[in-house]
């Protein structure tokens, strides 16, 4: 079985799970059903993957077989951008539920700090980054809403046991600063990009102080980005000289090594993966330990590369400059 790290909730998050995002719709009953008959008990979810009816027949297919019991079992899922007005929150994660076949969620988060101009969901579901995919020069609406309406209803929903925690994600130490400032629950979690080339300690050690766990995405670095063109040749870790002869060190593969790092830093880490092989690969880190040196090496291949970056795809891909981070 795999670790977990203890939220402020007394919650249990397992420091592995399965990242469903661009897990094909088709494959995604399969997927989930293997990886919770591997050994999974934390899977990734969001209403933007499109995915949540087939990852919600998987779930109901292993819990009928007795892979495991519900209350086993940890399952995220995410507000989308367009759903941050106070009169669409709760619909949003009530959908959600309704496609994972689920009656809560173990954690819930707001996606980005974006605000979106809503899409009703009989209109398109899920509504994606466009307000008119259809339109000559197609981009996102950006609407002016307070971070703080779209939380006091995170916090109605934790309060109504719709979800168990609340966080966020994508958010940095300024946003996660004034959200703390008016809070009456705090954020559990808090989803960010975290890869050797994008380490962020000083994000980190800002959390550590909060009590607020991380749980880190694309934890394999640009692995999940060449085919979007979002990252180029060279840029995966997994390729990295160091981490091969770490690797080589440990008779482990260089994506169990970074891994290994993520959750030997005290982060949950969501791989993504469609291959039986790999899922059991992916959750079989527990049986062996990085050195001191070894950590601290592998660290210092940071260099501050932000794959997945509103302020970078946001032009090319949808008309409209929408930095978060700079």
């Amino acid at each position: 079985m795999t670790e977990t790290l203890t939220l402020r909730t007394g919650a249990a998050l397992p420091v592995v799970g399965a990242g469903m995002w661009k897990v094909p719709r088709d494959q995604a009953a399969g997927v989930v059903r293997q990886a919770m008959e591997t050994g999974y008990r934390h899977l990734d979810c969001a209403c933007d993957y499109g995915n949540e009816t087939e990852v919600g027949a998987g779930i109901r297919a292993a819990l009928e077989d007795g892979v495991c019991r519900r209350d086993e079992l940890w399952v995220t899922s995410k507000l989308w951008n367009t759903y941050h007005a106070a009169r669409h929150v709760r619909p949003a994660v009530e959908r959600s539920l309704r496609d994972l076949g689920l009656d809560y969620l173990d954690l819930y988060l707001v996606h980005f700090p974006i605000a979106l101009r809503y899409v009703p969901f009989d209109l398109r579901y899920p509504p994606e980054w466009c307000f008119d995919p259809d339109a000559r020069h197609p981009k996102m609406e950006l609407v002016d809403i307070p971070i703080q309406e779209t939380w006091r209803c995170m916090e109605d929903l934790r309060d109504a046991g719709l979800v168990k925690n609340i966080g966020v994600c994508n958010f940095n130490c300024a946003l996660l600063r004034d959200l703390l400032s008016y809070a009456v629950t705090p954020p559990a979690v808090l989803q960010v990009e975290l890869h050797p080339y994008l380490a962020q300690e000083k994000l980190l050690k800002f959390c550590r102080q909060q009590q607020i766990a991380v749980t880190g995405f694309s934890p394999l670095g640009a692995a999940a980005y060449f085919e979007l063109g979002m990252a180029a040749e060279g840029e995966s870790a997994m390729d990295e000289p160091l981490v091969g002869e770490i690797a080589e060190r440990h008779a482990r593969t260089p994506a169990q090594v970074l891994l290994r790092w993520g959750v030997q830093r005290g982060t949950a880490v969501i791989p993504k993966s469609v291959q039986a092989q790999r899922l059991r690969e992916n959750l079989s880190i527990f049986d062996f330990e990085l050195t001191a040196d070894e950590m601290a090496a592998i660290a210092a291949l940071d260099r501050g590369r932000r794959f997945n970056d509103p302020g970078d795809f946001g032009e090319p891909a949808f008309n409209t400059f929408c930095p978060i981070y700079d």
